[in-house]
């Protein structure tokens, strides 16, 4: 039911309520469909920018485009903001333990943010029916349903589009989550910012994969985040190396954005949990899947797998190259899955000597799997040339 002449203050209850609620930032924009984000994103399907991502179709995009077929009888969209920065710093190479670490990308270091969103915005609309004194009808989105959400956010004024396709807020960078709450009720809408990146170029020039292959444009297919977590096959061979040691998700173009100096701590409990910063990688190795939920589960880390966690790992610690962990590495050679043994031949190639070459030539000798034989094959030639490099380099000394 549409808000009547008694609450054309609609909007300001909803922004108070929304902060009361602890989101962070509350905008609002139109139902009107998103007609050039839908194009725009279309044209990217198209062009092969978000492979890898089946279930990203252009009928989501249509759909997501426009709230009225989303909520029939959508008037506006309240575009909401949370920061979930957490200040552990993801840096370190070693885990508390002393053991070779991956890093973790801010986002996923605390409980789902999903489920923490979903609940704070049930919780609005049930606040607004009672304080507006009407039925609101209304449908919420995180990123996991059609919504364009970073289309209504930057319409709404919640923030800009960076050139890595973030949204850049003026107050907290881009350290938030974004949830929207389409309604039928009608709300005065607010204006777009209309701030820009200008001539700042500082996230396109730190990706190591190159995924930002142009100002406001991702290659998914080249992306940390993508590769780490909703690839479920093997890394690309040429991209290995440019993953250094990120395990799930990527958080170097946020950390080089010039806007994300006014970062401050979320002030949500549940994103300020400690000890997934930096994971220790040979734990990850050995885990048991009944292991793998005990530590990760309420994490969005669960949405790698266990043995993507466990891929991810291994290319992690070929980066590192610490002969420490060879055993380690050894037995996922002869005891992971298929996936698993694949990386683990790779890292024992990047780490090279005597004992990663025995490893693999013993694994050459046991395995059947033709796509494992061919990384062990390559990991040995690698190995080899190494060692015959050192070997030369030391004689003419």
């Amino acid at each position: 039911m549409t808000a009547g002449p008694a609450h054309q203050n609609a909007a300001k209850v909803v922004k108070t309520c929304a902060l009361e609620l602890g989101f962070d930032l509350v905008r609002i924009t139109s139902a009107v469909d998103f007609e050039l984000d839908r194009e725009v994103t279309i044209d990217r399907i198209r062009s092969g920018l978000m492979d890898g991502l089946p279930w990203f179709h252009q009928a989501r995009v249509t759909r997501g485009a426009s709230p009225e077929q989303l909520l029939p009888g959508a008037r506006s969209v309240i575009c909401l903001a949370l920061n979930y920065f957490n200040q552990e710093p993801g840096g370190a190479s070693t885990s508390d333990s002393g053991s070779a670490a991956g890093r973790v990308a801010r986002y996923a270091r605390g409980r789902d943010y999903h489920r923490v969103m979903k609940r704070m915005m049930r919780n609005l609309v049930a606040e607004l029916s009672a304080r507006l004194e009407c039925d609101v009808d209304a449908r919420w989105y995180v990123d996991d349903g059609p919504m364009l959400d970073r289309a209504a956010a930057a319409r709404a004024g919640i923030g800009w589009f960076g050139k890595n396709t973030n949204i850049l807020t003026s107050e907290l960078g881009s350290w938030v989550f974004l949830g929207q709450v389409i309604t039928d009720l009608e709300l005065a809408p607010d204006p777009a910012l209309t701030k820009t990146c200008g001539n700042c170029v500082r996230c396109i020039d730190a990706c190591p994969t190159g995924a930002i292959v142009a100002p406001y444009v991702i290659d998914n297919a080249r992306c940390i985040s993508y590769l780490t977590i909703e690839n479920r096959g093997p890394i690309p061979a040429e991209l290995r190396h440019q993953m250094l040691d990120w395990v799930f998700g990527c958080d170097i173009c946020q950390d080089v954005c010039p806007v994300n100096r006014k970062a401050q701590p979320a002030a949500e409990a549940g994103f300020g949990r400690t000890g997934l910063a930096a994971v220790d990688l040979l734990e990850i190795l050995e885990m048991s899947e009944e292991e793998f939920r005990q530590r990760f589960s309420g994490t969005p880390i669960m949405r790698a797998k266990r043995v993507g966690l466990q891929r991810n790992a291994c290319v992690a610690l070929g980066n590192l190259a610490d002969p420490s962990t060879i055993p380690g590495l050894a037995k996922a050679l002869s005891d992971g899955e298929t996936l698993v043994r694949c990386h683990a031949a790779w890292a024992l190639g990047e780490i090279g000597g005597t004992e990663a070459i025995d490893c693999l030539e013993g694994a050459a000798a046991e395995e059947r799997e033709a796509e494992v034989i061919d990384e062990i094959r390559d990991a040995l030639q690698r190995a080899r040339l190494k060692q015959e490099g050192g070997s030369q380099t030391s004689g003419s000394v």
